[in-house]
């Protein structure tokens, strides 16, 4: 009897501490495109400095990528983010010698996490006409 009675406690205590922990790991939210910076080096060649904010808690839950999305949807450009940054927020990375085809004026820049993947907020930037130029965003 004592035998069920331990456990039961330790079934209810396994579930409340995966509910805690999940709870803790789904707090940090979805990843988010803060501020972007696009700069035309060159005939239909671009670099893009993209900011995301996101709550990183270590190596299970943090901001993992940010992409540029063209008009169509299609992925044009990647950065793959290697490791959580929980105390550098929000941060920015680099990408550089991304090529666009001249009929697309802007894209759409999107950041990921390894628990949400995509969904949070994004940004829209238009490109730089000339090169050397450079446009700036933010939320």
């Amino acid at each position: 009897m004592q035998s069920r009675a331990v456990s039961h406690v330790m079934t209810r205590l396994v579930l409340v501490g995966g509910a805690l922990f999940f709870s803790i790991s789904a707090n940090a939210g979805e990843a988010d495109v803060v501020a972007a910076t696009a700069t035309k080096t060159g005939e239909n060649t671009y670099r893009f400095d993209v900011t995301v904010a996101h709550d990183d808690t270590g190596w299970d839950h943090y901001a993992n990528v940010w992409q540029l999305i063209g008009p169509d949807g299609a992925i044009i450009g990647e950065r793959i983010l290697a490791h959580p940054h929980v105390y550098e927020q929000p941060f920015t990375r680099s990408l550089s010698g991304v090529s666009i085809p001249a009929e697309i004026t802007g894209v759409t820049l999107r950041a990921g996490d390894l628990v949400h993947e995509f969904g949070g907020a994004e940004l829209y930037i238009e490109l730089p006409a000339e090169v050397g130029q450079t446009v700036t965003v933010s939320d």
